[in-house]
């Protein structure tokens, strides 16, 4: 089952992609007491991920942020190395947190995952975008296998107020 709009993200701790190497991050500090939009991809460097759904929200960012989000975060099941080059080959820069969910821990605890096994990816994350609020998913939206659309940065973006 997955998460649901009204309920609280897992607490756990995840990876944060820095240029210094990986840096644990709590979700707790990440989410509480700031609204967030959260978007997951199921692969960096992918097709769709590469070439419109990451520069959708580095595009994006600065109108996003005048809405009141406090951060846009990216999370992917890859190591923090390939998070932090891709984050760096995109120019996400400031605009986008790049995260990492090396074991597919966190996409496992939203209930948010698939099994990419026939494609040679393993278990992945779904890709999807929420607004989080305090902790608290204020918005979901969960793209059907293959979609983009309601996960992309312009239509998160017409759920802010």
């Amino acid at each position: 089952m997955s998460i649901n709009v009204g309920d609280t993200v897992p607490a756990m701790t995840l990876i944060k992609a820095t240029a210094d190497g990986p840096a644990p991050l709590a979700t707790a500090e990440l989410f509480g007491g700031r609204t967030v939009a959260l978007f997951s991809v199921p692969g960096a460097f992918t097709p769709t991920c590469s070439a419109r759904h990451l520069p959708g929200y580095v595009e994006n960012a600065a109108a996003m942020k005048a809405k009141g989000v406090d951060e846009i975060v990216c999370v992917s099941v890859n190591d923090a190395f390939v998070m932090n080059a891709w984050g760096k080959s995109a120019g996400a820069g400031d605009n986008v947190t790049m995260i990492a969910d090396g074991n597919g821990d966190f996409s496992k605890a939203l209930g948010l995952t698939f099994d990419g096994s026939a494609f040679g990816m393993g278990v992945r994350g779904q890709r999807f975008s929420m607004i989080i609020k305090d902790g608290v998913v204020a918005e979901l939206n969960i793209e059907p296998p293959g979609a983009f659309g309601v996960s992309s940065a312009e239509h998160l973006m017409g759920q802010l107020a």
